[in-house]
């Protein structure tokens, strides 16, 4: 049996977050973007920190760079 990381198993939503992310886009510009409301990105913000193991947007960027999750 193959060993998943959690970053693996972030949904395409969370990977569709985690890019706007990346881009430096707030909680509210990411909604505007996906046509989703504020809370829900703040949502699928807290699952991206708990799949990665982080617990800042900064952080969680410098994972996606590192292990080229996005």
């Amino acid at each position: 049996m193959l060993f998943r990381s959690p970053a693996e198993d972030l949904t395409d939503r969370e990977r569709d977050v985690l890019k706007l992310l990346t881009e430096g886009l707030s909680n509210n510009e990411i909604a505007e973007r996906l046509i989703i409301s504020p809370s829900t990105v703040k949502y699928h913000i807290g699952n991206i920190y708990t799949k990665l193991g982080v617990d800042s947007r900064v952080a969680a960027v410098s994972i996606a760079i590192q292990r080229q999750l996005i």
